[in-house]
This record gives C-alpha cells, structure tokens and sequence, in this order.
C-alpha cells in the first residue's frame, strides 16, 4: 500500500510518497504561506494532498503529517509550535473535515527519529534519540520502531531543557533553555548580543575554523554546552545511538570536539553512546511523516 506523508514546516509544506517497500515513488513542495493564516495553511495542505492522490491514482493509502509542535492530548489543539498560527488551533480535526478521512499527525522531531530509525543511520538499533539541531532544537525517542509520545505530548523536547537558569529568555518563557543556547538561531543571537555583530551560525563556525577570536571561545562554549545538554539527555535515557539532524549536524567538530564534551559530563567512566550524522538529511521528516500515517 502507498505511504503519503507531509512535513509541515514554516517556509515550506513537503508531501512524498513511499510504496509498500519504504522507496520514493513521489515528491513535491508547496510554499506554506503562514503570513496569509492558518485557513490558508489548511488550504495548502489539501491542494498537496490531492496532488498526491492524483499520483496514485486515488488507490488506497495510509497518510501522515508531521508538524512544529504538537497536539495537546488535554485539548485537542495544538501547541508550542513556532508556527504561531498553529498554536491553540483543533488541526486534526479541521484537517480531517477538509480532507474527508482519518490521519495521524506527530510532531516533526518525531517524525526525522522515526524514519532514521528506521531506514536512516540508525537501522537495528532498538532505542534510538533523533535531535534536530536547526533554527531551533527538537527531539524524538524511538523504541522497537514506534514512536513514544507521552502522556504530555512532549516527549524528547530537549530544546526546552534549562541547563543555565541564568541564561538567555528562551521563547517559551524560561531561561538558559538548550534550545536558545545551541540552535542555529539561538548561537546567532547570543553572538550578537557579546559582540555587537549578527553572523550567521556558518560563518560564527567558519571563523573558528581559521582560529579567529572572538569566534573560537565563543564555539569552544558552545561544544560545552552541547555536551551538558547532550550527557543529561543521555543520562536519562540510556539509548542505543543519538543521530543529530538540522543545519548544525553538518558541523564536523560536534562529532569530535563536542563529543569530547559529553564524555566530560556524563555519568558514566566511559561514553559508549554513537553520536551520529543523520543519513536520510532534509528527507527525514517527510518520509517519517508517511511512515507513521494510518
């Protein structure tokens, strides 16, 4: 049976989907739009769905859709997605009306743990910890292939983990979150705020490279930081590998340097953990989304 998944994110709406073999038949992007609203996002989301469904001919299928944040499991409605439209919205429901059929809808950090977990770099491992480490910072936690929710919804939302209470204001309201301190965004801030300059997170790191200061005790913090985070995480959870996802994945020195870092802090007398790069790249989320569909 065809597997049709869309990822929704906030400058673009990808739908892809998978024959019974988990292999590519079909992808597409649409803008998503969410200036126009959340009306309009809707509308986007049917206008790629029934492409889709032209591509297979309107044949049985199951269908998916990851997104930022996720729904409450007290409400119904979504929340904590940096697609602030989406926030305190019933988009199952109106999706379902619209689309005249059942989903399932998880959160996108969800959705890049499950397809790496499942045909990505993590392949045989039983619990796997997928991070995205883009603009922001998500996670997801896969064990024996399915997804783990939580009675909250917020299962492996690292990103909103304090490791520094006198930190900087993180979005949702506390300080010294993961999330402002080492996503792509939250490296651009911080350095602007120490510096006075906005860099881009590529250039902050290219700097480092060619041993610029400010730039290297700035990135060599940074590594520290992402080994607190990362060592509490794996304190925790114990799991079978970490595969790192979004823009800052790409940073070669987080598998040495970084790594290093998380041996520092965790609790253990050896760091046995893979800490890996993610192998299904921008294609993780969307090719979860279908693989969780009903």
């Amino acid at each position: 049976m065809n597997k049709l998944g869309i990822d929704l994110g906030g400058t673009k709406i990808e739908g892809v989907i998978l024959d019974d073999e988990n292999r590519e038949r079909f992808r597409q992007r649409l803008p998503t739009e969410q200036e126009h609203g959340y009306k309009h996002i809707l509308n986007n989301i049917k206008k790629l769905y029934e492409l889709m469904l032209d591509q297979i001919e309107q044949e049985a299928h199951t269908f998916g859709i990851g997104t930022p944040g996720a729904i409450s499991p007290r409400t119904g409605l979504m929340k904590n997605s940096n697609t602030l439209c989406l926030n305190d919205q019933p988009l199952k429901q109106d999706l379902e009306a619209l689309l005249g059929r059942k989903i399932i809808i998880q959160n996108d950090a969800n959705c890049f743990a499950l397809a790496e977990a499942i045909s990505g770099a993590a392949m045989g491992r039983d619990l796997v910890f997928g991070v995205i480490m883009g603009t922001g910072c998500g996670g997801g936690i896969v064990r024996g292939g399915d997804v783990i929710t939580g009675m909250q919804a917020i299962t492996g939302e690292w990103g909103h983990m304090s490791i520094d209470p006198n930190g900087p204001q993180c979005w949702c309201g506390s300080r010294g979150c993961v999330e402002s301190l080492i996503s792509g965004g939250g490296l651009e801030r911080l350095y602007e705020q120490q510096y006075g300059v906005h860099l881009s997170a590529t250039d902050i790191v290219n700097n480092y490279r060619k041993s610029k200061s400010p730039d290297l005790a700035f990135v060599n913090t940074f590594f520290r930081n992402f080994g607190r985070a990362m060592a509490n995480l794996i304190n925790i959870l114990d799991p079978d590998m970490v595969v790192l996802g979004g823009g800052l994945s790409n940073i070669n020195e987080l598998y040495a340097e970084g790594v290093k870092e998380v041996a520092r802090f965790i609790f253990s007398d050896s760091l046995e953990t893979p800490i890996v790069k993610n192998k299904l790249g921008d294609s993780a989320g969307v090719i979860g989304a279908a693989l969780i569909g009903c």
